[in-house]
């Protein structure tokens, strides 16, 4: 005994449906508009250069304004620094009245403190001023400003008595003494300024978004070797 379909009993053929045909097939399909995509392109260009222009302009500033803080920084140097002493030997020549001298040695020291005192003020500055909104650019110009601060401190600083010296020494009888210009012999000393000024501004960045740096290392990706299991 069997049981047939009304289709089988009435003899009618019967009907698959067909599982090719999803209904997604009458959605219409997007096409991209390459014109649309130039334009978006364009814009987000445009934004970033807009965006970069104060930025370039803010690392432009703190680069000048602390190179500019060597000319001070220099006068300080020539007015603190002590000066090896000279004798007049003969007639636009002079030597040391004592070769055991220790101020080129206490020069370069007072060097290095007032290299390390503006880069302190720069740093500080710079961070308060550019790099807190900035970020790198503006961290990198004061770098640049510093080892331009500490080059500009020692020509200062130098050519302060340079001239003095020579008209001294174009004048003074035999015997005569005075003190000589000031040289900078320790070039070491130049790395103080922007060592300083890297330490404060990057000091003061830790201090006051230290949670920035920590959400940036959490949301970067880990990568994984191929093969390698996942933790």
């Amino acid at each position: 005994m069997y049981l047939l379909s009304a289709n089988q009993t009435s003899g009618a053929p019967s009907v698959a449906r067909s599982r090719t045909l999803l209904p997604t097939m009458s959605v219409p399909i997007p096409f991209p508009d390459p014109a649309r995509d130039e334009a978006m392109r364009s814009w987000r260009s445009r934004d970033r250069l807009r965006a970069g222009v104060p930025t370039a302009a803010a690392a432009l500033a703190v680069a000048a304004g602390t190179a500019a803080l060597g000319v001070p920084a220099g006068l300080i140097w020539a007015a603190v620094a002590p000066r090896p002493l000279l004798v007049m030997t003969s007639p636009g020549a002079a030597a040391l009245v004592n070769t055991e001298t220790s101020a080129f040695i206490a020069a370069d020291l007072v060097f290095c403190l007032v290299c390390l005192a503006g880069g302190v003020v720069s740093g500080a500055l710079g961070y308060l001023f550019a790099v807190r909104r900035y970020g790198p650019l503006a961290m990198a110009g004061l770098l640049a400003g510093s080892v331009a601060a500490a080059f500009v401190a020692r020509w200062v600083g130098e050519q302060s008595g340079f001239a003095a010296l020579q008209h001294l020494l174009a004048t003074r009888p035999l015997g005569a003494r005075f003190y000589d210009s000031l040289t900078l012999r320790a070039t070491s000393a130049l790395a103080c300024w922007p060592l300083a000024a890297a330490v404060v501004a990057g000091g003061l960045e830790l201090l006051v978004n230290p949670g920035r740096h920590r959400r940036r290392t959490s949301a970067t990706p880990a990568t994984r070797r191929p093969g390698e299991p996942a933790s």
